[in-house]
């Protein structure tokens, strides 16, 4: 058990917790507690919402330019701390170090973004909608809003909301991950170097009770979270039930379409990266290949040798390529679906199963693990695994894997590998899914676009990152003022 007490940030300062419940933070490689977590009571929840509170009416009337100076600060702090932070997810989360840099890179990105905020406020107008009346469109912030964040990608999530909604002019609280809040810590800690005003950025830790007095707490106006669909279709629905708007993002299980005119060489070695990269923990990781056609004769072996090679043990070691699972429980749940997987029919030409590294025996991997004659209409072809396992599909045409990817649950990815421009362009106009790549695996949007997601993989209507976060953290009002001359005149 560690002695190291992650702490709540509240009013500006850092708080210990008043939690009868503590959690251990392990490292996923080692299997040893590296921190202790508070699951933080309601009544702590009540009193970071209230000061936020307090603060919104000063920070709304913050003029945007003078907001965005606080951001400026914090790219640079960011900048210069991020090899420490990539070290501390690394730690936590157990992906590789350079990983864990490049989601801090992906963090700052949102907030170099967010630095456009005096332009990406703007509203519009027209003269004389009719004779002498004019009317205005204004953006203006709902006031204290909230994110509730995944474990898989600590720092770089609550980015996609908080650098938006506290440049439009809210007061934003984070709920961590209590799998890996210490990333968090560390990027609060660089906010109060900023010195922005106390209240408007805020971090209170826990579980469920934290969560749901979010979800309730009237003075709340908006929700994000990332996570599984069932917890996003929990969280979507009573958001929206206690009058709240919600962004809600799910699970996926990404499909990958490969052509016969594909480089089988590099789109195996880019479709490992999609499925193995962050051990699969990632909801834009490929978890299906669909061959089609003279592709599903020499894709196996390509994506054989690639997954066998892979080395896999602690991401601060030098080469580790792949990093472990976030807990036991979810290394037996992965084997799990393996295993089922085989009593469906398909076999494993890649066995991660059961593999340990030595000098990390007590921690949490699973190898990369590939099986082909995967049945598409079989139950575990349609579960999001989180882990870093490939199922292998064959089929005779483009549009019978384009009718796989489009009759499946989840629609928040899916990519194809072609020469083809035509087919390209067929895929990317009939595919059903929210982001689409053509010969890329991780088809993840920069900042300033959407972050998108369909189906069963995205509950509410305006996504994180750019001008959807923008728009989701402001209402609009609508301004229609007339002037009459024997007004003006006593002017």
């Amino acid at each position: 058990m560690s002695e190291r007490l992650i702490g709540n940030f509240i009013d500006g300062a850092w708080r210990p917790s008043r939690a009868d419940e503590l959690l251990d933070v392990m490292n996923p490689a080692t299997g040893t507690a590296i921190a202790r977590v508070p699951m933080s009571p309601a009544a702590e929840v009540d009193e970071a919402v209230a000061i936020a509170a307090a603060a919104f009416g000063e920070w709304r009337r913050t003029p945007p330019n003078d907001r965005v100076q606080y951001f400026y600060k914090m790219k640079g702090l960011l900048e210069e701390h991020v090899e420490e932070l990539g070290c501390i997810i690394t730690e936590e989360c157990g992906k590789t170090f350079e990983e864990s840099v490049g989601e801090v890179r992906r963090a700052i990105e949102n907030v170099e973004v967010a630095c456009g905020i005096p332009m990406l406020l703007q509203g519009y107008n027209n003269e004389d909608i009719a004779s002498g009346i004019d009317e205005h469109m204004l953006r203006q912030p709902l006031g204290v809003v909230a994110t509730i964040a995944p474990f898989n990608f600590p720092a770089m999530v609550p980015f996609w909301f908080m650098p938006y909604a506290v440049a439009c002019g809210n007061c934003f609280i984070l709920k961590p991950s209590e799998k890996t809040p210490m990333a968090s810590e560390k990027v609060f800690e660089l906010w109060q170097q900023t010195g922005i005003p106390a209240g408007v950025v805020q971090l209170v830790n826990g579980g469920k009770e934290a969560v749901d007095r979010l979800l309730e707490h009237e003075e709340v106006g908006a929700i994000s979270f990332v996570g599984s669909s069932e917890v996003a279709r929990y969280v979507y629905g009573q958001a929206t039930a206690h009058g709240k708007r919600a962004q809600c993002q799910g699970g996926a299980k990404n499909p990958v379409i490969v052509m016969p005119d594909a480089d089988m060489e590099m789109t195996a070695k880019i479709v490992a990266d999609s499925s193995f990269g962050c051990a699969g923990q990632r909801c834009l990781a490929s978890s299906l290949v669909i061959s089609v056609g003279e592709a599903g004769e020499s894709f196996p072996e390509a994506i054989k040798a690639a997954a066998a090679s892979r080395k896999v043990g602690y991401g601060m070691d030098k080469g580790v390529e792949m990093g472990p699972v976030i807990t036991a429980e979810s290394k037996s749940r992965i084997e799990g679906l393996i295993g089922q997987w085989e009593k469906e029919g398909a076999q494993v030409i890649v066995d991660g199963r059961g593999c340990t590294v030595s000098g990390y025996e007590r921690g949490n991997f699973v190898f990369p693990t590939v099986l082909e004659n995967v049945d598409p209409m079989g139950e575990v072809a349609g579960i999001e695994i989180f882990g870093p396992v490939l199922g292998l599909i064959q089929v005779a045409d483009l549009d019978e894997a384009i009718g796989l990817i489009n009759g499946a649950r989840y629609g928040n990815m899916a990519c194809l590998f072609t020469d083809s421009g035509a087919a390209a362009r067929k895929f990317r106009y009939e595919a059903t899914v929210g982001n689409v790549g053509i010969n890329i695996g991780v088809a993840a949007p920069m900042a300033f676009f959407p972050f998108s997601g369909w189906k069963n993989s995205f509950f509410g209507d305006l996504h994180g990152q750019g001008r959807h976060a923008v728009e989701f953290f402001t209402q609009t009002k609508i301004v229609v003022e007339r002037w009459p001359r024997e007004w003006s005149r006593k002017f």
